[in-house]
């Protein structure tokens, strides 16, 4: 079985996402394993297969571009890696991350940035990328994002 199997058999993936993960299959000749419609920030998330990152940017970011245009939405896209840290880090891209904290026992998930400059990156523009990180998050692991901090903020456990 395949990695975008085993992931989307763990979703519900309806028919729009299913549409939207085709076309940008036929545009770009990407593999997406995940879509959200996220109508609050008027955009599509896609959660690209690991390694298929540039195929699905295009040069210069033309592909994000031409299906902007295409969906009328913004295009956002998350590299999907099997490693749980890995992949929240890859959400609140363009941040820097340090270190992603897993908390046991359905604990949050607490992000660490290098400065404190970084807290406003990874939060985004109206809290747009933390949203995009608690929304997937949830979906993929059934957790919440908890805090966002420098190093030696992060709460003892």
């Amino acid at each position: 079985m395949d990695i975008v199997d085993k992931y989307a058999m763990e979703r519900t993936i309806y028919f729009k996402e299913r549409r939207y993960i085709e076309e940008l299959r036929i545009l770009t000749n990407a593999t997406a394993i995940d879509c959200l419609i996220d109508d609050r920030f008027n955009r599509i998330i896609y959660v690209i297969k690991q390694g298929e990152m540039g195929l699905a940017i295009g040069k210069r970011g033309n592909n994000i571009k031409k299906m902007s245009r295409v969906f009328g939405k913004r295009i956002e896209m998350v590299e999907f890696s099997e490693s749980p840290d890995r992949f929240i880090a890859n959400m609140f891209k363009p941040a820097t991350v340090l270190e992603v904290l897993i908390g046991g026992d359905g604990g949050p998930v607490t992000v660490i940035v290098p400065e404190k400059s970084d807290i406003g990156i990874a939060i985004g523009k109206g809290g747009a990328t933390i949203e995009k990180a608690r929304q997937l998050a949830h979906r993929f692991y059934s957790k919440d994002i908890g805090d966002i901090v420098i190093p030696g903020e992060e709460k003892k456990t």
